[in-house]
This record gives C-alpha cells, sequence and structure tokens, in this order.
C-alpha cells in the first residue's frame, strides 16, 4: 500500500516497545519496517515506549533498547533522547513526553471525557469475582462476555464507592454494531459485535490498559500508519472502536506475519531458558553450578518451564554447561558478533521481499523500496545458518584494517580482557591473523582464549590429534619442541618473518621439510589444541617469553602423554 499522496498528513509511523528486556530480534523487524517507511516517504519515525506495566518495566530495559535500536542504525526522529556511537544524538520532539508513565494526566482526561460522554464506566467486581463468572461461562459452554452489572449500579451507590475511594477499573461501551478492519497485509477482517465486549481501558492501580494508551499516544502523536505484528490484529477492532468513541482519525493498518524457528515454534526469549534446562537436566544437576544463581532459584526454575532467569545469569549457565544459547534478542546477536547492518539486511527479508531475486542490500536500499505491497501473509523462518552465511561474506568482504577496527569494538564492550592483555600491535596481529578463519566477530575470542591464559593455566586436550601430533614419529613431537626450543630463544627480533624463518630451517634439516610435523607440536604446547592461526603469528602474538614458558611446561608433562 502506496502512500496517499492526495493527504495533507505526512507519513508518521511510531516503534513503541515494553521496556522489560533487550529488544527481541522480531521487535527489530518492526521497528526497522516502521522506519523504512518513513523514510521511503519523507515522514517522521516516533520512538515510544510503552512502560505502564510498572511491574514489569524499567529504565534500565528502556535504555537497553534505545542502545539496541541505535546500534542497528534504526534511528528515530521523535522519542527519548539518545546518543548514538558515533557521538550525535537522536530523537527529542514536540509532542512528548515519550514514556507513556509520564503521560498519566493526559490518559485521564481523555478517560473522564468518555465517561463524561456515557461512553465509558466504572465497574467495581474484584478478579476473583470475574474469575467465578469466566469459569461458570465455561462451564455452559458459552463464550464469556462481561455483563454490565456495573451500569446497573444505582447513582448514590456509584458516587459512594468512587467517594471512598474503592478499587474500580474503567471499561469501554462498545457500540452494538460490527466493526471492520482494512488491514494492508492480511484485507478486510470484521467483528460482529457479540464477539466484544466492553473491555478494560483502565486498570485497577490507575495506570491505562495498552489498548487506551496507545490509541490516545497515535493520535496525539499524528501517527498515519500502524505497521505492528500479526498477534496484533485481534486488538485492532478494539482499537478502532476507541478512535471512533473518541472522535480520532483513524490511521492505516499493517500486520506483518509471525517469525518461527526453523521447526516452527515461535521464536520466543523462553528458548534460551529451554535450552539451558534440557543441558541442566540432561547433566543430572540438582544444584546450582554457578554462584550467580542461588541452589533455590535454580531447583525452582529447573521445575517450572515456564521460569525465565536473568541474562546474566543464563549467560553463566550456558558456559558452565558448555552449550551456546539460541539467539533470541538483538543483544544475543551482538554478543555473538554478527554485525548490525548483516543483522538488518537478514531481517527485512523476513516477511518481505524487495523482488528480483535481490537478498544482499543496505538500509539505504531497504529505505528506497520498502512497502506494504510486497509484504506476505504465510510465516518467516528464521534460518540462523543462513544470517551465519550473510555475517561470513560480509566479513570476508572487509578489508584487514575495517576487520581489526570492528573486532577491537566487540573487544572493547565484551571482552575487557583481550583489550588489557595486548598492546597495539599484537592486537592488530591478533585480529589479521584471524580474519580469514572468521564467520563472526566473536570467533576470533572464542577460537583464540589461549592468548589471555596465564602460562601455567593452559590445559592440553588429550584427544588423538594432540597424542598424533607429540608422540607418533621419530623424532616425535616432544623431540622437535626439545630442539626448537633452544632455536627460539636464540632469535635476536621477535617477528613474525623471523620465526617462519627459523622453523623453516629447522623443518627442512630435520623433518624432510614439513613443516606441520614440527608447527603442530609447537601450536599444541602453546595453545593446548591443534588450532589457531598460522604458527608464525601464534608466535609472534604471544611473545618470546610465554613461548618458551609454554614449551618447557609442556616437555615437563611428557610422561602424562607417554605412558601407556
Amino acid at each position: 500500500m502506496t502512500h496517499n499522496t492526495s493527504d495533507d498528513r505526512p507519513v508518521v509511523t511510531r516503534f513503541a516497545p515494553s521496556p522489560t528486556g533487550h529488544l527481541h530480534v522480531g521487535g527489530a523487524r518492526t521497528a526497522l519496517f516502521c522506519w523504512a517507511y518513513a523514510k521511503r516517504h519523507s515522514g517522521q519515525f516516533i520512538l515510544r515506549i510503552e512502560d505502564t506495566d510498572q511491574a514489569r518495566s524499567s529504565q534500565e530495559s528502556a535504555r537497553g533498547i534505545m542502545d539496541d535500536l541505535a546500534w542497528l542504525g534504526i534511528t528515530w526522529d521523535q522519542g527519548p533522547t539518545c546518543i548514538l556511537p558515533d557521538g550525535s544524538t537522536c530523537g527529542g520532539g514536540d509532542r512528548g513526553p515519550y514514556f507513556q508513565a509520564q503521560r498519566l494526566d493526559i490518559y485521564n482526561t481523555y478517560l473522564q471525557q468518555l465517561i463524561a460522554q456515557g461512553k465509558a464506566y466504572p465497574a467495581f467486581e474484584t478478579p476473583q469475582e470475574l474469575e467465578t463468572q469466566r469459569k461458570s461461562a465455561i462451564a455452559a459452554k458459552r463464550n464469556y462476555r462481561y455483563d454490565r452489572a456495573a451500569l446497573d449500579l444505582p447513582q448514590h451507590q456509584l458516587d459512594q464507592w468512587l467517594a471512598e475511594g474503592r478499587e474500580h477499573v474503567i471499561r469501554l461501551k462498545m457500540p452494538d454494531e460490527a466493526i471492520t478492519v482494512h488491514d494492508a497485509v492480511r484485507g478486510v477482517v470484521t467483528v460482529q459485535p457479540e464477539e466484544m465486549d466492553d473491555f478494560i481501558i483502565r486498570k485497577r492501580d490507575g495506570f491505562p490498559t495498552y489498548h487506551f494508551a496507545v490509541v490516545v499516544d497515535d493520535a496525539l502523536m499524528g501517527v498515519t500508519h500502524v505497521l505492528r505484528g500479526e498477534e496484533h490484529l485481534n486488538n485492532t477492532p478494539k482499537h478502532i472502536a476507541l478512535i471512533r468513541a473518541l472522535g480520532f482519525d483513524e490511521p492505516a493498518y499493517a500486520h506483518m506475519s509471525l517469525t518461527f524457528n526453523p521447526d516452527g515454534s515461535k521464536m520466543s526469549k523462553r528458548d534460551k531458558d529451554k535450552a539451558a534446562r534440557t543441558a541442566a537436566k540432561a547433566a543430572g544437576l540438582a544444584a546450582s553450578p554457578v554462584a550467580e544463581i542461588d541452589d533455590a532459584t535454580f531447583s525452582a526454575w529447573l521445575k517450572d518451564k515456564k521460569a525465565q532467569l536473568e541474562p546474566d545469569q543464563l549467560r553463566a549457565l550456558a558456559v558452565s554447561l558448555g552449550i551456546a544459547l539460541p539467539e533470541v534478542d538483538v543483544d544475543d546477536f551482538r554478543r555473538a558478533g554478527y554485525l548490525p547492518e548483516v543483522l538488518c539486511n537478514f531481517i527485512s527479508l523476513l516477511g518481505w521481499s524487495p523482488g528480483g531475486n535481490v537478498e544482499k542490500f543496505d538500509m539505504g536500499f531497504l529505505a528506497d523500496r520498502f512497502d506494504f505491497d510486497r509484504l506476505i501473509k504465510t510465516p518467516s523462518r528464521f534460518d540462523r545458518g543462513k544470517l551465519l552465511a550473510f555475517n561470513l561474506d560480509a566479513l570476508q568482504a572487509m578489508s584487514d584494517d575495517e576487520f581489526v577496527r570492528r573486532v577491537r569494538e566487540h573487544c572493547e564492550r565484551y571482552h575487557g580482557d583481550f583489550i588489557a592483555h595486548f598492546d597495539d600491535a599484537s592486537f592488530d596481529l591478533f585480529a589479521r591473523s584471524n580474519h580469514a578463519r572468521s564467520k563472526t566477530l566473536e570467533d576470533p575470542v572464542a577460537s583464540c582464549r589461549f592468548f589471555v591464559v596465564p602460562d601455567d593455566e593452559i590445559e592440553y586436550e588429550r584427544g588423538k590429534p594432540v597424542r598424533k601430533a607429540l608422540v607418533n614419529g621419530e623424532p616425535n613431537g616432544f623431540a622437535h619442541l626439545e630442539a626448537i626450543a633452544p632455536l627460539l630463544e636464540a632469535l635476536p627480533r621477535w617477528t613474525v618473518d623471523a620465526i617462519e624463518g627459523v622453523l623453516s630451517e629447522y623443518a627442512d634439516a630435520h623433518a624432510d621439510g614439513k613443516l606441520g610435523k614440527t608447527a603442530q607440536p609447537l601450536r599444541v604446547a602453546v595453545t593446548g589444541g591443534v588450532v589457531s592461526p598460522a604458527i608464525g603469528e601464534t608466535l609472534a602474538i604471544l611473545g618470546q617469553v610465554s613461548v618458551l614458558r609454554r614449551i618447557r611446561r609442556l616437555l615437563a608433562l611428557r610422561e602424562t602423554f607417554t605412558a601407556g
């Protein structure tokens, strides 16, 4: 659906997340499409924080969501002010506040207007009473609808209860007419009056419900197009009823298809807990293996499949269990070393296509071409293998200098021990030596943690590849190490070229010119295993002192490898 240019109103879209955790990747897709549609039509994109759920909302989560969006490059024209990665700012505007919890006076004004007009009313039933009514409806095999008992209260009773401050909700009095939604993706959806009841628009705690706040905010902020997930389609008739009751202009609607895991399950934040819980049960754990989680919390979490640990607790548990958690939030993908431009490219293909078999493009391309007519109705599948392939291609297309810069930024945020361990030249060599081997920015760290482990704490693998490198052949790997150590110790200049020169000369003289026969024992000695960057680069990065210490340590353990 292309914007009607005869409409004098400029396009205004909005993204309105609840600050109850990091930004879900599905929410990021919604924000990206809202941003792109506004950019295509030279409009405005608003960020609004829906924090009326006081029990679950937090300022920390709001900041995290803004940080996630800024990292992705999804900036907003109006909304909370945020400092971007380049030091500039986005946000501001004259239609705030942009946090719903700061807009209660606005909501109350419109609530009182509806009550005064007889379009809304207070209802005093307790949650327990309503639950009893629901159970009775179920037992009678009929759909539950609120019976409007509150409308039958005598005026003196109503006045008395209000005066004494009795807890109550406010309900919208639904019109006795069908409501039709004209959706750019779903088409025409009509809901009959018997399918709707007088829903709550203000809760017992005095805060508006999502339905009421979103309608008021969209109207007052001039939102012309509402683009959101399919799960909100059932809410839209309620919103249209509210819009008409309040006399607001109705925005255009487009409800996107859902995004599923490859197995067809819903892509949920609980996927991470499910993966960790399955691994913990397989390991037979009855008590918490990490300090971040006390035993009582761990035991309760283990028994309740709906329970969720805090992100830091989950990460600590995953490390202890030796598992990788599925990425679900934007922060998960950032920690895993994906590039923001790749993630945006990938999620834009979930439920939308630019046509022409084009798959790889940047944000500018998306903003030039995005429209509702290429949104699809069928659910999309989040193929992490395809995302990883996109990321690999992007990393391999980078210059070495750009790769080093990106790895440094990643380590500055998540791996301060690498930044502290290396000087600039060593870090540069560390990153460059891993460029060709990396699918993500996390790969250099994950595969090269041996660089920052103290020399006397290197753990040696005991599998067949290591034994082959150390004890097979004549002379074997240990003998080569004994012979090479003095040559390395005598090197006056510790550079990649000097190291590779000594190793090549030795291999020519003592290993039939086969560098692998000497390189692999060295690799085991300094890394603990048989995989690392090129041996000359690995030794140069470690430094002469550490290399010699590690060789001597492995030689001292020779009998533990050769016994039996």
